[in-house]
């Protein structure tokens, strides 16, 4: 079980808070483990929309598999941010200390320079106030015009919906990017990753899309990307014609379904001959009785 706590500053913007926990309810909904809570420093908290929210005041126990999310808030400036208490800076510390997961969306990156995590740590905020993330806290390493950063179990982006593409990562460094997919599919948002970054992922990169026929095909390879899936199989499946499906999924994502296949499998090889597997045996792993169709298809991404 993953423990997400959000901690709530006064002034907190809703997307800042309502998008990354959206996706982990959406991952708890299709059965990942996830559970959601919420502090702040008092029991009733004011948000930059003008709906109060409901918080507890205490700190649950929380391990290594855990995360904190610091939502930002509204201000003018960080310097005009409101106070933090000293317990709730050291919870922070705490946490990532006992080798726990901390993050923040847009202004939240303040919380975490208070708390010192920021120090001798890549980082990111709104691009309105990173200049002035950068004077506070000079040993931080500011990054400018990325979605988020992750460094050493602290995680922090730009802001507003970037807050999603944090979230999303989070999952699909934990529980695959199939999951991800899933979950922004759900969603109806971009599988995006970090803004400056390829993304590292096939199953992310040609998910950005809103054809559900694709997706449920999609589903498919990637369930089986290593056994035989004949054109004809495929499209019965998803309730298609075979040129149908062929038209759909090359429109949606650039690639036919054996182009698709392939470099899932080119993916997974590559991974498997990075841990030490010969080309041959990786090839056989993945599905390919020709080590050859191996080697030309690393060779022609090469």
């Amino acid at each position: 079980m993953s423990h997400i706590v959000f901690f709530l500053v006064p002034g907190v913007h809703l997307l800042d808070l309502a998008g990354p926990a959206q996706v982990f309810s959406t991952a708890a909904d299709f059965g990942h483990p996830y559970t959601l809570s919420y502090v702040a420093e008092r029991p009733q908290v004011s948000t930059a929309q003008g709906l109060p929210l409901v918080a507890g005041l205490d700190w649950p126990e929380l391990g290594p598999e855990d995360l904190v999310v610091v939502p930002g808030w509204r201000a003018h400036t960080l310097a005009d941010s409101p106070a933090i208490g000293a317990d709730s800076l050291q919870a922070l510390r705490d946490h990532h200390a006992t080798g726990g997961t901390v993050a923040s969306v847009c202004a939240g990156a303040e919380a975490l320079g208070r708390a010192g995590l920021l120090d001798g740590r890549r980082c990111t905020t709104h691009h309105d106030v990173q200049d002035e993330l950068a004077v506070r806290h000079p040993r931080a390493a500011v990054v400018r015009d990325v979605l988020f950063t992750a460094d050493d179990r602290v995680i922090t982006s730009a802001g507003i919906a970037s807050g999603i593409d944090l979230a999303l990562h989070l999952v699909a460094a934990r529980q695959g990017p199939a999951v991800a997919a899933q979950v922004a599919r759900d969603m109806v948002v971009y599988a995006r990753r970090n803004g400056h970054e390829p993304q590292s992922s096939a199953m992310l990169r040609h998910r950005s899309h809103l054809d559900d026929t694709v997706h449920r095909a999609q589903d498919l390879i990637d369930a089986r990307f290593d056994q035989p899936l004949p054109l004809p199989s495929l499209a019965s499946a998803v309730g298609v014609s075979e040129r149908t499906l062929t038209r759909l999924f090359s429109r949606a994502t650039g690639l036919t379904p054996l182009r698709y296949q392939q470099s899932l499998r080119l993916e997974r090889a590559q991974h498997l001959i990075s841990h030490g597997a010969t080309t041959d045996a990786a090839a056989r792993s993945v599905g390919f009785e020709d080590p050859r169709m191996l080697r030309r298809l690393r060779a022609r991404a090469t």
